[in-house]
């Protein structure tokens, strides 16, 4: 699968001059975990994150310092999201593999990763996104894969069986070159984990 076939396009975003504080309550309503910030003409510029906009902005309780507790050092909060937005995020294309965006989530730390194109914000990828391709219903992701084996060789060509997300395929012809779009079209369907053909006449003999 690629990240097109689940990235969100209708991205809430914000942009440089965005204050802080609406940014964070944007986070805080929507339950995002980060927003990419665009500029005017919706190129991405960087990504601001939940911790990005907590930091520095809650006071020490009062109550510690009468007890003998140090103060603790802080900075004045960010007042826009320019002052504290990750301006290098990590990106995507919508043509990534999901497993290479997988793999950028849990090696850079991060929830979402926007998806890029020709310098323009497309879409946005979450862990919750690719949780979801990989935990859809066996029965939901076998209809899907029927509705597609119908445009290659006909619905009747091809058995199919779904069991946690690995496919098996019984194919009653005999051309390599259909298996393998039949592959191709299979594995880019979201919650197959893998793709396995046998001939009709190696069942019937197993």
């Amino acid at each position: 699968m690629r990240t097109r076939d689940v990235m969100t396009t209708d991205v809430v975003v914000v942009d440089q001059n965005t204050p802080a504080r609406d940014a964070a309550r944007l986070i805080a309503d929507r339950g995002f975990t980060a927003l990419p910030v665009v500029d005017a003409l919706g190129a991405l510029v960087g990504m601001v994150s939940e911790a990005d906009l907590l930091r520095d902005r809650l006071p020490q309780d009062p109550r510690g310092l009468v007890h003998g507790e140090p103060a603790q050092a802080r900075q004045a909060p960010a007042d826009v999201v320019c002052q504290v937005m990750t301006t290098s995020p990590v990106t995507a294309s919508p043509n990534t593999d999901l497993a290479e965006v997988a793999g950028l989530m849990l090696d850079h730390g991060v929830r979402s990763v926007p998806v890029v194109h020709e310098g323009h914000l497309a879409g946005i990828v979450t862990r919750r996104d690719l949780l979801r391709s990989i935990t859809r219903a066996d029965w939901v992701v076998e209809a899907e894969i029927h509705n597609r084996l119908g445009m290659v060789g006909g619905a009747t060509r091809w058995q199919v069986a779904v069991t946690g997300g690995r496919v098996s395929i019984v194919d009653k012809g005999n051309s390599a070159t259909e298996r393998h779009v039949v592959d191709v079209l299979v594995r880019a369907i979201a919650g197959v984990t893998d793709v396995e053909f046998t001939t009709e006449a190696v069942r019937a003999g197993s």
